[in-house]
């Protein structure tokens, strides 16, 4: 696996009165709430106690908006700064869904056809009439991945240009024939980068600058091929083993063209899933071949759309990918259908503490977006059965049949006197027999209620039953 791999599934100084707040986030648009925040910063520093890494710096999107920015830890080492959520960091493979959202704003204009023969823009490579641009974005053509290793090797320290890198790994002899596996190749999207700009007929960076990065006020990205990361942006390090941090290696200029070559804060990178869950820079169709999974010849799927991969978590539909180039890794998941996004930035390689925190932030907000709901229906039953009304559409056939007419009148009898609840709450969830069984905790100024209920698949209420506390 390179550091450009999304297969590990790892990834300005400020005024120095800054420096002093750097655990207070930046201002988001919405807000997450204060207890949420709280088990999200834990979730972070955890990681970052229990794995050493130097610093995260987090974006949560929540509705369709920033929510939450947050960086902790350190940016650098030496000298010792604070990580600010303005900071910069690498992005890796992250990379690729800017090459791929390129070509398909080109497939848009008119200027090419995913379907294309690599041939047509790129001459003289291994079976170029046969190799399609969708099969690069796709990583199913064939072509050799350059960079396999998970460190630099000496050769990657020397520049070299994007036209090498094709000539020595894409007239090779193909690892296998086009759409008959699946198999991550960083050479794949140089040659990318090769087609934009020969389509677009201007530099791959301007193109995405001007579509893309512009549009969304993506104000900080650049590119860190032509431009390195200063002292004002976090410093990315490496260990040997277990032992201490190291200043990371900068692998020389060329080598991440197309497949890695971007830094930028976390907001920014939130702005672009924004995008993607309003689908504002690209047309809808296009949004569907980015995000459908590739299917092999032999009916296989493969997990991954165009630069991203593709699946479901958490029983949400989930767009991600993960980076990682010399010093630094990333996790990108996007939840386009819930609306929902979260970007964890790192600034140690070889580590998966980045995928780690995104799926606990994510779980985090998953669960707490349940709780609420099933609380908010949970109370509107609750408030009816006080006063012996029931909406009969909510349940199930047997669950109806309990709510006879002498059971509408106890409840109402009982539970109406107590008057408005103080408090209710939800205190555990579990799965049993097809069913989701929650159960809850109904304070009053003079007296505890429990209350438990099951909930069929389809949503229908099998069970609403309320106790005495025990």
């Amino acid at each position: 696996m390179s550091r450009l791999s999304q297969n590990r599934t790892v990834p300005a100084i400020c005024l120095f009165v800054l420096l002093a707040a750097s655990r207070m986030p930046a201002q988001p648009q919405a807000a997450i709430s204060g207890a949420l925040r709280e088990k999200v910063d834990a979730v972070v520093w955890q990681a970052l106690a229990t794995t050493g890494i130097p610093s995260a710096s987090i974006a949560i999107v929540e509705g369709g908006a920033i929510a939450y920015l947050q960086a902790y830890g350190d940016g650098r080492i030496e000298p010792h700064t604070p990580a600010l959520p303005a900071m910069r960091y690498s992005i890796g493979s992250i990379s690729k869904q800017f090459t791929a959202a390129a070509m398909l704003l080109l497939a848009e204009q008119g200027k090419l056809s995913l379907d294309d023969p690599v041939s047509r823009f790129v001459p003289g490579l291994t079976r170029g009439d046969e190799v399609t641009i969708r099969e690069l974005l796709s990583h199913t053509s064939g072509y050799q991945d350059y960079w396999p290793q998970d460190y630099v090797p000496p050769f990657m320290l020397r520049p070299i240009t994007a036209t090498e890198i094709v000539d020595q790994w894409a007239r090779k002899p193909l690892d296998f024939d086009p759409e008959t596996e699946w198999q991550y190749s960083n050479t794949n999207f140089v040659i990318a980068g090769l087609i934009v700009e020969k389509a677009s007929g201007e530099p791959l960076l301007r193109f995405l600058s001007e579509h893309i990065f512009a549009p969304l006020e993506m104000n900080s990205v650049i590119d860190i091929e032509q431009n390195q990361l200063t002292e004002t942006d976090a410093t990315g390090y490496l260990r040997y083993a277990i032992g201490p941090l190291r200043a990371a290696p900068k692998e020389g200029k060329g080598w991440l063209f197309a497949a890695g070559e971007l830094a930028m804060p976390a907001e920014d990178l939130a702005k672009w899933d924004i995008s993607m869950i309003k689908q504002s820079v690209l047309r809808p169709a296009s949004y569907v071949q980015m995000e459908t999974e590739v299917v092999l010849r032999n009916g296989l799927g493969t997990h991954y759309g165009l630069g991203v991969s593709v699946g479901e978590q958490f029983g949400r539909r989930v767009i991600e990918h993960g980076g990682e180039v010399s010093g630094f890794t990333a996790h990108n998941l996007v939840f386009p259908d819930a609306r929902l996004a979260v970007v964890v930035l790192v600034n140690e390689d070889s580590v998966g503490a980045s995928s780690d925190i995104a799926r606990q932030i994510s779980s985090l907000l998953f669960r707490e977006a349940d709780i609420g709901k099933s609380e908010d229906q949970s109370r509107e039953i609750f408030r009816a059965l006080q006063q012996g009304k029931i909406n009969r559409s909510l349940f199930t056939d047997n669950c109806n049949s309990y709510f006879t007419e002498q059971a509408l009148r106890d409840f109402a009898s009982s539970l109406g006197p107590l008057g408005a609840p103080t408090e209710f709450s939800q205190s555990s969830r579990q799965d049993r027999g097809g069913m989701t069984f929650r159960s809850f905790v109904v304070h009053f100024p003079q007296r505890t209620v429990a209350l438990w209920e099951r909930i069929m698949p389809d949503g229908k209420i099998e069970q609403y039953q309320v106790g005495a506390k025990e």
